[in-house]
């Protein structure tokens, strides 16, 4: 604003007109924030108001069915745990996907790692690599150090039987599962870590999940580490891969197809999960009623018949697989420095499998049916005990930058 003075004579004569003289003008225009572009018309205009004008970011409200889209993909735990609860009630459900198997389970986890695929960009994939290399190195290191030995640990403490050991150490050496980045959304993590992380993890599968394998359970049983990387290499690397080649050359098309992608990989996973349950839940219902029920004992001795039977074995050693995972996990990166967010990303991340991996390579490489029974009881067991940690932490704001935008829609 430019301030200025105006002259006049005091005598009664007729007035004259001066030019004003700015004693003030300002070098640059004054600032002033205005709405930002937006690029996808799809998103709504969005109002923003600075804290500090130093730092800025910018959040795009999303459009009303990608909000919908969003709370289905967050149900995923609820899916998995109607699939089990369906399984047990009525094994039969899924009696048409089983005659199917190994097949059926493969080509689904091929099309859950082409829906990632599709959702993956591999420029912000190498973006994000560049400026947080040592964030993400952590993660991954975390995730096939810490889940693999305490596979092996268990597995020796709780006197696990031979093939149940192998489908242990299995799911252990297993990558992050994509469930992880749905919960570290619901936790208030960092998400963007957590996708990376999931994706490094299961790109490096390949190698890291045949070779840790050979090495925890090749004492128990025979186990071909090059079968299985190729099977690895067949249904996860090849479909990212064939996603990430989509996206770049059918843009508009991949466009469109995108945002159900993660909703309908969700549903592939759930119905893989349950399927695998419900081939085993015969054997597993007959052990418990045969040890609960054979003399009339008291109820904590029943209790404790049915947590040593082979479902209660499968069943404590994958909560504690997991519980450990999550904790330690955490505690890891509490004490590498990490912010509270990366801390709740890298725990749901190591505490969190790949179950499905875990089911087709047991199905496909092992000839005992009881390998796959913790993959699949995992799938269960994990997604309801990461989902609870997730609506936890949801509850307890982690620690928010100094800097920061109140976003509010126009209408």
């Amino acid at each position: 604003m430019a301030i200025s003075l105006c002259f006049s004579p005091l005598t009664a004569t007729t007035p004259k007109h001066y030019s004003r003289i700015p004693l003030y003008k300002p070098i640059n225009p004054i600032f002033t924030l205005t709405t930002p572009k937006i690029l996808n018309p799809n998103f709504k205009k969005v109002k923003c108001v600075p804290e500090n004008s130093q730092n800025f970011s910018v959040i795009q409200e999303k459009p009303r069915w990608a909000n919908w889209l969003s709370i289905a993909e967050s149900l995923y735990p609820v899916y998995i745990t109607v699939g089990g609860v369906v399984a047990c009630l009525k094994p039969s459900t899924f009696s048409w996907f089983v005659k199917c198997s190994p097949t059926s389970y493969s080509l689904t986890l091929w099309f859950i790692m082409l829906a990632m695929g599709l959702t993956l960009e591999i420029k912000e994939l190498t973006n994000l690599l560049l400026q947080r290399p040592l964030s993400i190195l952590f993660g991954c290191a975390a995730q096939y150090t810490i889940m693999p030995a305490l596979g092996m640990i268990l597995s020796k403490i709780l006197g696990l039987p031979p093939s149940i050991s192998v489908g242990l150490i299995l799911l252990a050496c297993c990558p992050g599962g994509t469930a992880s980045n749905v919960v570290t959304l619901i936790a208030q993590g960092d998400v963007p870590l957590s996708i990376v992380m999931t994706a490094c993890t299961t790109i490096g599968a390949v190698v890291l999940t045949p070779f840790l394998t050979t090495i925890l359970a090749g004492t128990y049983v025979p186990v071909d580490a090059v079968k299985l990387s190729i099977s690895t290499l067949q249904v996860v690397v090849a479909p990212i891969l064939l996603g990430s080649y989509m996206q770049h050359k059918f843009p508009k098309a991949v466009k469109k197809i995108a945002p159900i992608a993660p909703l309908l990989a969700v549903l592939a996973t759930s119905l893989v999960s349950a399927s695998i349950f419900s081939e085993n839940v015969g054997r597993l219902r007959s052990s418990v009623v045969g040890m609960s029920f054979a003399s009339d004992l008291p109820l904590i001795s029943r209790a404790q018949n049915v947590l040593a039977s082979e479902f209660g074995l499968v069943a404590v050693s994958v909560a504690l697989l997991h519980f450990a995972g999550f904790f330690i996990g955490y505690l890891s990166a509490a004490l590498a420095g990490f912010s509270e967010p990366q801390r709740r990303a890298v725990s749901i991340e190591v505490g969190m499998q790949n179950s499905a991996l875990g089911v087709v390579l047991a199905t496909s490489h092992f000839s005992s049916p009881a390998v796959a029974l913790p993959a699949a009881t995992s799938a269960i067991i994990m997604n309801i005990m990461g989902s609870c940690l997730g609506f936890f932490w949801r509850c307890i704001n982690p620690t928010q930058p100094k800097s920061s935008l109140e976003v509010t829609d126009k209408s």
